[in-house]
């Protein structure tokens, strides 16, 4: 049975797990020292314990991935049309523009925006193939203009290799795990070193990714999915299976409501163990239920909304839209009772791979920015050179740079 708790007795809630992740990065360090020494060697040797791989190679051949869309059914193909077109909208909208301006007369400064070289893809595929994060990470670096993008999933899914087949302009690996991260952060023989490696993925994989930051770009290290949703009343099943959507990715995940009403929390409570008991992901969605959820009782909606914007949500859900002022810290935020939070994981079009573990507080999901350098640009003439000089220099000379100083007053002299 789900807890009904005070917001005093969730404050142990505000609170992620840091023990696991740092239990795994201590798992995961030598194996990401041995791809490093050994390349793939190592990866074969991993990859056969791990993802029971038995193939000649890592790479997709062309050939399968061709009869892996030609198998795809109307309906999977249609959904995935629906939802590319929607991502591919959004995703546009959120792309940084170039430009050129003049900012005092003869000083001109703008940006360029350039794509990465290389992207990896992580597709987690071992409980659940998610192919709808093939379309949220492949679809934005298409349209950054990445032209290498590599897709690498443990297992070979069918609908995660027709999806990607569908996209196009992608390579295809079956590596999963640590090893995958680690392979595309270093390079081997047969596999290229990635500018920067996005997707979710286990909680070993984070701690990869969390190793190896620097070494490769990442989005940020994902920690167990979750989500929050603030409501003083509304439909109990509406609610109910919405928290079980959230717990049913994984025993680790985390679903939370916020409410005044003592009355609709018992409902939610009662209606949470009525849909479990016919739910097939009940196995791992009671765990995260009964583990890390909770229904919190606040004495005012304006208390959970600080409670919410200290947790900062990967996923937050309003069923009062005026809340959204309050609001400062979000993964993505849903707004109304009839905007369920699996509708985005879908196909309104915002990315679903966002961040969790209060790195909300830092910023949001993924997006093209995530796939281009935006670099930028300085033109001065003669006239707005002179006209600068005497901050340059000054400031210059107040750092005892002179050699700053001087190349400034050398064109003028």
């Amino acid at each position: 049975m789900i807890r009904i708790l005070s917001a005093r007795d969730a404050t142990a809630l505000l609170d992620r797990k840091t023990v696991r992740l740092q239990e795994a990065e201590a798992v995961v360090r030598p194996m990401i020292e041995n791809v490093r020494a050994r390349g793939d060697a190592a990866l074969r040797e991993y990859a056969r314990e791990f993802d029971r791989f038995a193939r000649e190679t890592f790479v997709v051949p062309p050939a399968e991935i061709d009869e892996a869309v030609a198998g795809l059914s109307d309906d999977l193909r249609a959904a995935i049309g629906t939802a590319a077109a929607n991502i591919r909208a959004f995703a546009e909208l959120q792309r940084p523009p170039a430009f050129d301006a003049e900012i005092a007369p003869g000083l001109r400064v703008g940006q360029v925006v350039r794509p990465l070289n290389t992207v990896c893809a992580y597709i987690p595929a071992g409980r659940y193939p998610l192919v709808s994060t093939v379309l949220m990470t492949v679809i934005p670096a298409q349209l950054a203009g990445v032209p290498n993008i590599c897709l690498t999933t443990p297992q070979a899914s069918p609908a995660i290799l027709g999806a990607a087949g569908l996209l196009g302009k992608t390579r295809l690996f079956l590596l999963g795990g640590a090893h995958a991260i680690a392979a595309f952060a270093f390079g081997t023989e047969t596999i290229p070193r990635a500018d920067r490696i996005v997707g979710p993925g286990n909680i070993y994989v984070a701690a990869a990714k969390k190793l190896l930051a620097g070494e490769v770009g990442i989005e940020f290290i994902a920690g167990p999915t979750e989500i929050v949703i603030l409501a003083e009343a509304g439909n109990a099943a509406w609610l109910a299976a919405d928290m079980l959507a959230q717990a049913e990715h994984d025993v680790e995940a985390s679903a939370i409501l916020l409410t005044t009403s003592r009355a609709l929390a018992e409902d939610v409570a009662r209606e949470i163990e009525r849909q479990l008991e016919t739910l097939p992901t009940g196995t791992v969605a009671r765990p995260a239920i009964e583990k890390n959820s909770a229904i919190i009782l606040v004495d005012a909606i304006t208390e959970a909304v600080a409670w919410s914007n200290r947790f900062a949500p990967e996923h937050l859900s309003l069923h009062d839209e005026s809340l959204i002022d309050g609001i400062t810290h979000a993964g993505s935020i849903f707004l109304g009772p009839t905007s369920p939070e699996a509708a985005g994981d879908y196909a309104t079009g915002p990315n679903h791979v966002l961040p969790t573990s209060g790195v909300a507080r830092l910023r949001g999901g993924l997006s093209i920015p995530d796939f281009v350098k935006v670099i930028s640009t300085q033109r001065l003439s003669a006239e707005a050179l002179q006209e600068l000089a005497p901050a340059i220099t000054t400031l210059a000379r107040a750092e005892g740079l002179e050699a700053h100083a001087r190349s400034v007053e050398v064109r003028s002299s």
